[in-house]
């Protein structure tokens, strides 16, 4: 018989008084109060992705708060029961509840792992095929409904800004907004390349195919981040023809914008509202996050050291393999944690390889 200890209860309430500690609670209460005024303000739906930025913020730390306060009854609570209680055997019957609790508290701790300067944004997440042709742009929108399934587990709110359909079949790349705080923490050591192994529903012949597709993750930075200035100077701005994520959403105006990183080549696209000027500002924000992941890659001191086009690391840059044949495996190679169901880790279960980067040093 497995015999809950007084050890496991004390440890279990010295987490939890640490992460309530680390977190501090006042701060949070103050900045969730400001942010509930913000969003009572008559022009706050304006931009909507700004609005559903600061809702999904108000949400996060009211959900942290809750949680918080949850945890802390619940483990007193037991910690109470099982000192009133001598009798070993009655003892045993609390460890569901103290591995239920355990279990949310670990969950609960990951967020000391996200204490990056970003880590606390909202994110783009951009997916794009490899060489290949049609078994790469399959492969390209097998990764985008693996993401946006994990996503809607979660209860994460995000955009498909930008999409770009494959010639036959799947996409060529697909750009992502997410607008959950925390998301760019949790996401991103996705950064990278993904190699799927499988018997290609493309050959004729059934031969085994390596595709690749990469996985681009930045921090949706504010339209006034002092820390990413990108000069006028070096933008090209040009109005574009938009064909829109498709169904209802498609924007039928000329509102589609394409922002060029001049110094660098880097394009970007945005297409989903219906206001030139909103477009505008969600590629600013992406462009940003952009040249701030090659300014930490390359380790330059400023945004304007960056010149040259830029690709984003790819193949030699592979994080995980998605092995369907001869055998079924999913490994994570920085990690090294493996799934031998790999249709479940692309139905969107990602969470045992997100909360093992999150602990990578």
């Amino acid at each position: 018989m497995t015999i809950l200890s007084k050890k496991e209860i004390s440890d279990l309430q010295k987490d939890s008084s640490d992460i309530t500690n680390s977190l501090d609670m006042p701060s949070l209460t103050e900045e969730l109060s400001i942010l509930e005024k913000e969003s009572l303000k008559t022009d706050f739906w304006e931009d909507s992705n700004q609005a559903k930025t600061v809702m999904n913020k108000i949400s996060y730390i009211r959900e942290t708060l809750d949680t918080v306060e949850k945890l802390n009854q619940d483990i007193q609570s037991l910690s109470e029961l099982f000192n009133s209680i001598k009798n070993e055997s009655e003892q045993s019957q609390l460890l569901d509840e103290y591995q239920r609790l355990r279990k949310e508290l670990n969950e609960f701790l990951l967020r000391k792992f996200l204490s990056g300067e970003y880590d606390s944004y909202p994110a783009v997440l951009t997916i794009f095929s490899g060489q290949g042709g049609t078994e790469a742009n399959d492969w390209a929108s097998m990764l985008f409904r693996m993401y946006t399934m994990y996503f809607d587990k979660k209860g994460w709110q995000y955009t498909v800004t930008d999409i770009l359909k494959g010639s036959e079949t799947g996409i060529s790349s697909v750009t992502i907004e997410i607008h959950t705080p925390l998301s760019f923490g949790m996401l991103k050591r996705e950064h990278g390349a993904h190699r799927l192994v499988r018997i290609s529903p493309f050959n004729s012949q059934g031969l085994r195919q390596t595709t690749f597709a990469g996985v681009e993750v930045i921090p949706l930075f504010n339209q006034n981040d002092e820390n990413i200035s990108i000069p006028d100077k070096d933008i090209e701005f040009k109005a574009v023809k938009s064909g829109g994520p498709g169904g209802q959403n498609v924007n039928k105006t000329s509102s589609a914008v394409q922002i060029t990183h001049i110094p660098s080549g880097i394009t970007v696209s945005s297409s989903t509202q219906r206001s030139q000027a909103q477009n505008r500002e969600n590629a600013m924000k992406i462009l940003r996050g952009k040249l701030w992941r090659i300014k930490e890659e390359q380790q330059l001191k400023e945004i304007s050291d960056i010149k040259g086009t830029y690709k984003v690391a790819g193949w030699g840059n592979q994080i995980r393999n998605y092995i369907l044949h001869p055998y079924k495996l999913v490994k994570d190679l920085r990690t090294n944690i493996e799934s031998n169901n790999p249709e479940s880790v692309l139905d969107g279960d990602l969470d045992e390889f997100l909360e093992a980067e999150i602990r990578m040093k």
